[in-house]
């Protein structure tokens, strides 16, 4: 193949370790509303079970998939691990949503951050994992130092 059409296209999906399945299926499927699409073993370790969950679908770049290995230490952060992964929602006015939504299943929440090319909130899965919530838009094209957040592509782009 021509190294030329070598590309990357997006993030299949994301593999998290957990203590227990049922666990990440309340918080998941249950809390955010991911669907369950898939319930089975890892094909490299068949003692561990391996849940996905993802969009009606169970389309690649929507997935998350958690590994259950209650044996397994804490986790620590450090060079190695990751600090947390974002789901995408479609507008401000939706983040603002899920922020209610959460406080009133009462599950801590941050504020609504603004990240100048989009807006955030986080929260946590029950094995620790950093979940970020953020709008679409305006995207990473914006410049913020021309005052035209979002109406402006960076120079190079």
């Amino acid at each position: 193949m021509n190294e030329q059409r070598l590309r990357i296209t997006g993030i299949h999906h994301i593999t998290l370790i957990c203590r227990e399945v049922e666990r990440s299926v309340d918080f998941y499927r249950n809390l955010l509303g991911l669907r369950l699409v898939k319930q089975t073993v890892n094909e490299d370790d068949r003692r561990a079970r391996h849940l996905f969950f993802g969009d009606e679908e169970g389309r690649p770049g929507t997935l998350v998939t958690c590994l259950e290995y209650p044996e397994l230490d804490e986790g620590t952060v450090g060079r190695g691990s990751t600090h947390h992964f974002a789901l995408s929602v479609e507008s401000e006015e939706e983040l603002s949503g899920w922020r209610d939504y959460l406080i009133s299943r009462g599950h801590p929440v941050t504020d609504v951050m603004d990240r100048t090319y989009f807006k955030s909130l986080y929260l946590r899965d029950p094995d620790g994992h950093i979940v970020e919530l953020a709008t679409m838009g305006p995207g990473l094209t914006a410049d913020e130092t021309l005052g035209e957040l979002g109406r402006r592509p960076v120079s190079g782009s």
